[in-house]
């Protein structure tokens, strides 16, 4: 065993004073009784909350939106985005639907700019499968599909088709990976072990997101996870901004001389990756920010909205809308709703605005606001000197979310963009057998398109047969027209 350094006591002295004076110090209640290499490990949990005062007032000010928000039920100040800001490529919005020329003006728009190496992509992968049943990186779930490929792989090749169909060996889409302490190690290794799927990997660039420190139910006292070891959990999709910063991304950025980014989650097997379309229409609107949506057509579905509230882009949750608001219909067209881009956080980003705003927030220490999520953590109790697995919520995790960067950002440098639910969104949510967004409805959305694309391209299909298209062979449907007069059967896989 190593002697602690005089450093290292002083940094400890230092962190005891400054959590006290939070109302923390039972973190330090074993540090005398802990070995060299743990009291390092806590000092190093210590160290990483900035400013512990601070963030206990953050929970309590969470708390206390929290409550607001689950007694309030004034929605007036909620709006649809203005025609300006919102798109569809829905057929029977007769405002903003866009015609088959704009589809194809903004696709080869944002074709040249992938061309021209100015798209880069980012990809939330930080979740584990547990809800499947799985502990490893829910981007290596295998959906039931002919190929077997994995969530990662259906990405992959989506992305080596748009690069080939853009400009072949000279067109790179750098894919930024984001994942967590727990799937960064298993997903590094799983890309290895797949030759990267094809991809150079020099492109393929692996960077963890942030933690947070777990509370008790009142959020006035931070847990332990064992004597030497704070209790935390991922900061949610929202410490994507921090994680951009801490992991020198903006330069990555510039040397590279990206000037796009689209960002997505990993668990949706129908995402158009790096969409040219989407891509092309932003730029063209000048839009600094912009996000896909899909419709929302039942009042009772729980989905969050993109509105505008207070003249600014905001996501709400549906609990925060009236019934009433939930079922106002469209005084344009009384066949949809008033209120019904749900948001599927799909997003635009242009690297001028998080070169320019990121930096700005963490020199001046303005964070996203934390939401509370109420959950059962195991923790370390210092009264009974043992390890406590609770059964019931017992504490606090806290998220950032990605979209309160929303409503800092002008409404004519904002856009959205209606897309085909059964075209664009399929999450893989929950294990076989539950409801919905399940291994199963993931898989029959995937074939269900790609037999349609074959349908399309004068293909004989038996009647209810699926088949599966290798993403290397077409990104949306294109490049077809070999399938016309051929009879394929339930099962196929064409590659």
């Amino acid at each position: 065993m190593t002697i602690a350094t005089s450093d290292t006591e002083t940094q400890a002295t230092e962190l005891k004073q400054v959590f006290a004076q939070a109302g923390q110090s039972h973190l330090f209640q074993f540090y005398n009784e802990l070995s060299t290499e743990e009291r390092e490990q806590l000092l190093h949990d210590a160290s990483e909350i900035s400013s512990p005062s601070k963030l206990i007032n953050s929970v309590k000010d969470a708390l206390e939106l929290l409550n607001a928000n689950s007694s309030s039920t004034d929605d007036s100040a909620f709006y649809q985005l203005p025609n300006d800001n919102f798109y569809s490529l829905l057929k029977d919005d007769d405002k903003n639907s866009l015609s088959d020329d704009e589809k194809t003006k903004y696709y080869n728009k944002g074709l040249e700019l992938i061309k021209q190496n100015k798209v880069g992509i980012i990809l939330m992968a930080g979740g584990q499968g547990t809800r499947l049943g799985s502990s490893s990186p829910k981007g290596t779930f295998r959906i039931t599909i002919p190929s077997n490929n994995s969530l990662f792989e259906l990405q992959a090749k989506r992305i080596k088709a748009l690069q080939k169909i853009s400009g072949g060996d000279t067109s790179v889409l750098p894919w930024y990976i984001m994942t967590s302490e727990p799937t960064r190690a298993p997903t590094e290794n799983f890309f290895k072990e797949n030759n990267y799927f094809g991809l150079n990997p020099q492109n393929v660039i692996f960077f963890n997101q942030g933690t947070l420190p777990c509370f008790n139910l009142k959020g006035d006292k931070i847990l332990l996870s064992s004597k030497s070891s704070i209790a935390k959990s991922p900061d949610g999709n929202g410490g994507l901004y921090k994680a951009i910063y801490d992991n020198n991304l903006l330069d990555d950025f510039k040397k590279r001389n990206l000037k796009h980014i689209h960002m997505y989650c990993v668990d949706n097997c129908l995402v158009k990756v790096a969409d040219p379309l989407f891509i092309g229409l932003a730029v063209e609107k000048k839009w600094d920010l912009a996000t896909k949506v899909v419709r929302k057509t039942d009042p009772n579905e729980s989905v969050g909205l993109i509105i505008s509230k207070n003249h600014k882009p905001a996501v709400i949750e549906y609990s925060e809308i009236s019934s009433q608001l939930a079922n106002k219909k469209d005084p344009a067209n009384d066949s949809l709703l008033y209120l019904r881009a749900a948001n599927i956080v799909n997003h635009f980003y242009s690297v001028d605005l998080l070169s320019n705003m990121i930096p700005s927030w963490i020199n001046s220490r303005k964070y996203l606001p934390y939401h509370i999520a109420k959950k059962k953590i195991p923790y370390f109790d210092t009264a009974s000197n043992q390890l406590i697995k609770p059964t019931s919520s017992n504490g606090i995790k806290l998220e950032q979310f990605i979209f309160d960067i929303f409503e800092s950002i002008s409404l004519e440098k904002f856009g959205c963009l209606e897309v085909k639910r059964e075209e664009e969104f399929s999450p893989l949510k929950n294990a076989s057998g539950a409801k919905s967004d399940t291994p199963e409805t993931s898989a029959s959305h995937l074939l269900a398109l790609h037999t349609k694309w074959l349908k399309e391209n004068g293909a004989i299909i038996k009647d209810g047969a699926k088949i599966e298209l290798d993403g290397l062979i077409s990104y949306s449907g294109e490049g077809l027209q070999f399938v016309k007069g051929k009879l394929f059967n339930n099962g196929d896989y064409i590659k």
